[in-house]
């Protein structure tokens, strides 16, 4: 007896072996089969969808789920334009908290402000609290001088403006979250990411020192999952920062691992171990993403993580302990480190179904699509980050660059897989939002941000389920909606397909499945 059989509905398998059908059984949480396969089966419950559509449940092979969550419980202090209103939030929040305590916002980012605030600024108003400004982009943050007495001479002589390593060495001066609270953020941020059609997702890098939240940060999600609380299944990418020097004999090739040595491919079902992450830069938004020119109109052009050699170590040495390897480069430069470390390591041991990660590749110029090509690496972009800061993006690369942001259609010819994602908190991360923007290419205001690189809805759709599975290693049982897959599906109010482009980001998400359950 089938669990569920859905019927009268457009359902879009995503399998070219058999892409379309009406109706679809499950049983114990996987399809059964379509059409004639289950017609007649007896089923415990039956739903009519009216010929709503049915999709594959959405994947975003990158996102952060902790930190979304924290972020959406703390004060925030966008949209503000004037640095004054800044301020009053921060005065407002503080005067909540306990003298001394540690009181974290989010949202900052002095670009849309009348001026830059300092730490100066921020003493003002914290009343003997220690203040941080947590970057919209994640790469940066501003603190008061109660943060930077903590903080290492060369960082505290500045004016409370940390970037990258600067603003990792401030996170590591905060108290830990406590198990409870990182699982109660985790739960928010997956039922957010459920709503919207996601049944499926990479934290991209747990125990980073730029983004970690405490040092036991993977138990978090452990206690979500045993609990009940995680409504969604995660791949966890562990960041290289929490790898440590081991003894293992020789010819392992193991250098430096995690505790037990586990690696990427630990864990089933609901909870994971997916990809090594390795940061080679930083972000456009706080304008540390290492580029070959400088950035429109400033002599800067972004930094690289550490010098070119140590990043190359760390990714030949994830390569022959055996990890899939998520390599963040957002910049070319960076990307050019990447793709000459990633070729190092297949060359000293080749691993074809490595299946390495290229996270972002924001900026990559043509001579790099063949390269990438090569090696057979996935790009995993976020196509929401130019729909929301694609204007800011296009002016500080110019005219001459602007088209080479966040490709699709360039990736696609060149023979490079494309997978979906959002960064969530860093843009919004509804999965039909990001599709509408891979066909258009059009941001907020109405520009149109590298043209030539729109691709059809179709293949913005296979970012989201077929290559976004392949990518989290998940082909075998998500992706497409195929016999003996997990019963992950999203039902949508229309078609993407079928109605005009402006409108995909409106579709309604109807319900969404996972394991064949459609309530959490």
């Amino acid at each position: 007896m089938l669990s569920t059989r859905i019927t009268n509905a457009r359902i879009v398998t995503m399998d070219p072996d058999r892409p379309a059908a009406q109706e679809l059984g499950i049983w114990r949480g996987r399809i059964v089969g379509l059409d004639e396969d289950v017609a007649g089966l007896p089923a415990r419950r039956t739903l009519d969808l009216g010929g709503a559509t049915v999709l594959p449940g959405f994947i975003d092979a990158h996102v952060h789920l902790a930190w979304t969550g924290l972020k959406a419980k703390a004060p925030g202090v966008a949209p503000s334009r004037r640095a004054d209103d800044v301020l009053r939030v921060v005065a407002e929040a503080v005067a909540q908290a306990p003298v001394g305590g540690w009181v974290d916002f989010g949202g900052y980012d002095q670009r849309a402000l009348d001026r830059p605030l300092t730490a100066a600024d921020l003493d003002a108003v914290s009343a003997g609290r220690k203040v941080y400004l947590g970057h919209l982009s994640g790469h940066a943050c501003l603190v008061n001088s109660a943060v930077l007495s903590g903080l290492p001479a060369e960082v505290a002589r500045t004016d409370g403006f940390l970037a990258e390593g600067a603003m990792g060495a401030a996170l590591q001066s905060r108290p830990p979250h406590s198990l409870t609270e990182l699982a109660s953020a985790i739960e928010h941020a997956a039922r957010l990411c459920r709503s919207e059609g996601i049944t499926g997702c990479a934290e991209a890098g747990v125990g980073a020192r730029l983004f970690g939240h405490s040092p036991i940060e993977g138990a978090a999600y452990q206690l979500a999952h045993e609990a009940g609380r995680l409504p969604v299944r995660v791949r966890l990418m562990v960041a290289a920062d929490a790898l440590r020097p081991v003894g293992a004999a020789p010819e392992d090739t193991t250098g430096r691992a995690i505790d037990l040595g586990l690696r990427t491919g630990f864990g089933d079902g609901a909870l994971s171990l997916g990809a090594l992450k390795i940061f080679t830069d930083g972000g456009m938004m706080a304008r540390t993403a290492a580029l070959t020119s400088p950035y429109l109109g400033t002599d800067g052009s972004g930094q690289l993580m550490h010098e070119p050699e140590v990043l190359e170590s760390t990714i030949v040495e994830g390569h022959l302990a055996g990890w899939q390897l998520a390599v963040h480069a957002i910049g070319d430069r960076a990307l050019d480190v990447a793709l000459d470390a990633l070729e190092k390591a297949q060359k000293l041991s080749p691993r074809p179904a490595a299946r390495h990660r290229v996270e972002h590749a924001g900026l990559v110029r043509p001579d790099q699509l063949p390269r990438l090509a090569a090696l057979g690496v996935t790009v995993v972009v976020q196509p929401s980050f130019l729909r929301y800061y694609g204007d800011d993006y296009a002016t500080i690369m110019g005219e001459d660059r602007a088209g080479w942001l966040y490709r699709g259609r360039g990736f696609l010819d060149h023979g490079v897989r494309v997978a979906g994602s959002s960064d969530r908190p860093v843009a919004n991360g509804a999965p039909l939002r990001a599709i509408q923007f891979m066909v258009e290419r059009a941001s907020e205001s109405g520009r149109l941000i590298g043209a030539a690189e729109a691709i059809t809805v179709e293949e913005a759709l296979r970012a989201y389920t077929t290559e976004a599975a392949r990518a989290c290693h998940w082909e075998t049982d998500a992706g497409s909606l195929t016999p003996g897959k997990r019963a992950d599906l999203v039902v949508l109010g229309d078609d993407p397909r079928r109605v005009d482009v402006s409108r995909i980001a409106d579709i309604e998400v109807v319900r969404t499945f996972v394991g064949g359950e459609d309530e959490f």
